[in-house]
């Protein structure tokens, strides 16, 4: 391809980019006015060394699970494991704007808006965009909006829902996952993930470790 070819086509990204941001309204702007004053992580997390004192391993797994599902439950994983089609954004959560649906793939509807109309390879802070090679939605099998933390915690130990993944699987996607370290560094004004993604995924191997045992579901929440 020449190059002029591929100018061609960057600009023209742009511009189908542009033109959508325009008509999104201030729900999605909004990131982007703050871009300049990018928000800092206040929320920590606990070092797995501050679990050692309880001595019963399910009690353990739970706490530890429970100070990990700090990052499971924050915007920056819920925002891309909407319960419906469309995802949310922004802190607080809000429908996508523009439209978007997940579609196969979790990248977009095939006869709609694609993911990688406007979100790229990294995050562009000009205009508010977040970014990631690997930007898409989470299955709809793995949904988390609306579920206790005992449900997602079922959820995701479940290989007929997890993409058939194992504990040890689990635990490398927790720890090493490009696109889940994403909210870490989320660009933008938005508020990062507590802690680390190394914080986490030691957490999340810890309770692998001690037994994975899940929260308990509360009676009105139903199965996980």
């Amino acid at each position: 391809m020449s190059l002029i070819r591929q100018g061609a086509m960057a600009l023209g990204a742009g511009a189908i980019a542009a033109t959508l941001l325009a008509f999104a309204g201030p729900s999605f702007r909004g990131e982007a006015d703050a871009a300049v004053d990018p928000a800092k992580n206040v929320q920590t997390l606990k070092p797995v060394s501050s679990f050692d004192k309880i001595k019963d391993k399910n009690k353990r797994a739970i706490a530890l699970f429970e100070e990990a599902g700090k990052v499971i439950q924050s915007p920056r994983c819920m925002n891309c494991h909407p319960a419906t089609e469309r995802p949310t954004q922004t802190d607080k959560m809000r429908p996508h704007m523009p439209l978007v649906v997940r579609g196969d793939g979790g990248v977009g509807a095939a006869s709609g808006l694609a993911c990688n109309t406007c979100h790229h390879d990294a995050n562009f802070d000009a205009a508010g965009v977040p970014g990631n090679p690997k930007w898409a939605l989470a299955p709809i099998e793995m949904a988390w909006q609306g579920k206790s933390l005992g449900q997602i915690c079922v959820q995701i130990k479940d290989k007929e829902r997890n993409g058939g993944k194992d504990m040890a699987a689990l635990v490398k996607h927790m720890a090493e996952d490009e696109l889940v370290g994403w909210g870490w560094n989320p660009g933008g004004n938005r508020t990062p993930a507590p802690g680390t993604q190394k914080q986490f995924g030691d957490l999340i191997k810890a309770w692998a470790a001690a037994g994975a045992a899940c929260p308990k579901i509360p009676a009105s929440s139903g199965k996980g």
